[in-house]
């Protein structure tokens, strides 16, 4: 089994993607999806978001009739903030976090076998208002795969990563990450005084 992984700069791009691999027989248990809250598709209906916390009001809310989209709840991952997801993904990224194990989003990435560069791009994008994909197929599904993702125009990671170092970017950290860093390098200045 592999796991192919790619993040869309528009909701609904990936949305018809969740529905063309459900279509071509992809088992939505399969499937993970994890769309920044923030992404302006999925406040069609903000009163409906905001009051459901899991399963079928989400689903509607963002537009699921079957499958994956149906069981879309929102959530919080470090590092990215409120988000709507669903997926064996998103129960490990919550899952590490909740055990006391490092990485998160980025870790669940990894551990799914994504290098690590792309695993801190595409949660960077996430945070920045993508949506992420990532799809566990056999070896005879995977060509497939890659074609209905790819057909939805993903964002390239190596582009992407590039765009974002432009400004400053290094890689994903969750805001405690952040905060540690900046410690670390306040401590160091004043140990040098």
């Amino acid at each position: 089994m592999q796991t192919i992984t790619k993040v869309f700069d528009d909701y609904d791009q990936a949305k018809r993607a969740v529905t063309a691999l459900e279509a071509a027989g992809i088992h939505s248990s399969e499937i993970s999806m994890i769309a920044n809250n923030k992404t302006e598709e999925l406040h069609a209906n903000d009163d409906t978001v905001s009051e459901a916390g899991t399963g079928a009001g989400i689903g509607a809310a963002v537009g699921g009739a079957a499958g994956l989209l149906t069981g879309l709840g929102l959530m919080a991952i470090p590092g990215v903030g409120p988000v709507v997801a669903a997926g064996w993904l998103v129960s490990t990224a919550v899952g590490a976090v909740a055990g006391g194990a490092t990485g998160g989003i980025v870790g669940s990435l990894v551990s799914s076998g994504l290098d690590d560069e792309h695993a801190h791009v595409y949660s960077e994008a996430v945070r920045r208002g993508g949506t992420l994909l990532s799809v566990r197929a056999n070896d005879g599904q995977v060509e497939q795969v890659h074609a209905i993702l790819d057909e939805h125009r993903p964002l390239d990671p190596t582009e992407l990563g590039a765009e974002y170092r432009k400004s400053g970017w290094s890689k994903f950290e969750t805001a405690e990450e952040s905060m540690a860093d900046k410690q670390d390098e306040i401590d160091r200045a004043r140990r040098a005084m």
